[in-house]
């Protein structure tokens, strides 16, 4: 098998592994061991693709317990090179938050979550959605943004990202891409993403974030216009964990075309992830009336936050009181050009650039409050952008979870 093991951020290199997996069940209480075992182990001459990282025999165990719940102990065993690795990262990836089992079995227990939602055909209230179909075929679309905004905001894929200052506290990266196949936007594409420390919980960000009554705040992610949920799907058993179908209030006289925005939130004790997306509202009825929703361009922009207690790059801490400090990562996608084969010019990554610094801006105010910020300086510049577009572009777009760990 092969895997490649990320953290949301470029700033944090990914980790790929060939493996040979072994499964088995013990007859005498029903537990079952899922066990990887390193390729390299078996053959001397195998040379993995990243050195700098070796997993040693990792896996579970997972029991049945009377309660008709699974007890789940995972070991995971790695050897890893952190370098090079931005500051910023430092400290939560070798504290094992990053790779280790703890995250491991948080994301596991959300997954399960996710996936019995998914199955669910017992559904009593599901609102403007039609029918149990329809809703599988809008937790499809979710999963589908969800899976390319962690793909495009990683090094995945042999992505090469660029930075825009020679600062070493610049965490801003932009990259670009041609696409010209199904379910994306045709054009050349813009990818900037960027990480601050704030000195608040990951859980009080997370809720500015996915809640669409505060998301007027933060005019730069919404332009000022209010939003409504017409669509409710949850996940899991903390109410962070759902999915959303919202409806933009925008002007008649607007020159922009979103109506509906996609937006799927999720949240665990690794931390939390909000993603959404400009719908288009015919491929909406598409998803609703049964057909197949795959070809449904979508550019997905979102936020990644996990809990970090101290500034990495400063002898700043939050206070207990406050429940610790967070890694907020922004990353936002736009269509530059219509054609494929176009250059980038520099307005195009200075524009992004500014309006990536007014999101981290808006979003520390709208918290209360000045953080001690590892990125650059935040700008005074604004612009407007719809998920698809950034204005001078000009470009149409077509629980706290109770789980038991050894």
């Amino acid at each position: 098998m092969y895997a490649e093991l990320q953290m949301l951020s470029p700033l944090v290199p990914t980790r790929e592994i060939h493996f040979l997996r072994y499964c088995a069940r013990n007859p005498d209480d029903g537990s079952w061991a899922i066990v990887d075992f390193p390729l390299d182990s078996f053959h001397d001459t195998y040379q993995p693709s990243v050195t700098r990282y070796k997993r040693f025999p990792s896996g579970c165990i997972i029991q049945d317990m009377p309660n008709g719940y699974s007890r789940v102990t995972w070991v995971e065993h790695a050897e890893a090179e952190n370098e090079p690795l931005d500051g910023i990262f430092t400290d939560y990836v070798s504290s094992g938050m990053a790779f280790g089992a703890c995250r491991w079995i948080a994301v596991l227990q959300r997954q399960c979550e996710r996936l019995a939602s998914l199955m669910a055909r017992n559904i009593s209230d599901i609102g403007a959605i039609p029918s149990p179909e329809a809703r599988t075929n809008l937790m499809n679309v979710a999963q589908r943004m969800v899976r390319m905004f962690s793909l495009h905001i990683t090094g995945s894929c042999g992505q090469s990202w660029t930075v825009l200052s020679d600062s070493d506290e610049d965490t801003v990266r932009i990259t670009t891409r041609k696409v010209t196949e199904p379910g994306q936007p045709n054009g050349l594409i813009l990818t900037a993403v960027s990480t601050t420390w704030l000195p608040y919980p990951h859980y009080q960000v997370f809720d500015l974030l996915r809640d669409e009554r505060r998301r007027p705040q933060l005019n730069v992610i919404s332009n000022g216009n209010p939003l409504e949920e017409v669509a409710h799907i949850a996940n899991g058993s903390h109410p962070g964990n759902c999915i959303s179908l919202l409806r933009v209030n925008v002007a008649s006289n607007s020159s922009h075309n979103v109506e509906l925005v996609l937006q799927e939130s999720c949240t665990d004790d690794s931390g939390s992830l909000v993603v959404y997306s400009a719908v288009d509202v015919d491929a909406i009825k598409l998803t609703m009336s049964g057909e197949d929703p795959s070809c449904i361009p979508l550019l997905p922009l979102g936020f990644v936050i996990v809990p970090v207690g101290q500034n990495p790059n400063a002898n700043i801490t939050a206070s207990s009181e406050s429940g610790g400090g967070c890694l907020l990562t922004v990353g936002l996608q736009v269509v530059v050009n219509s054609m494929p084969t176009a250059k980038l010019n520099l307005s195009s990554a200075n524009t992004v650039n500014n309006h990536i610094q007014a999101t981290m801006q808006q979003i520390v105010l709208a918290l209360g409050g000045a953080a001690t910020s590892n990125s650059t300086g935040c700008a005074n510049t604004t612009c407007a952008i719809d998920g698809n577009n950034v204005d001078g572009f000009n470009e149409p777009p077509t629980t706290p979870l109770s789980k038991k760990v050894d």
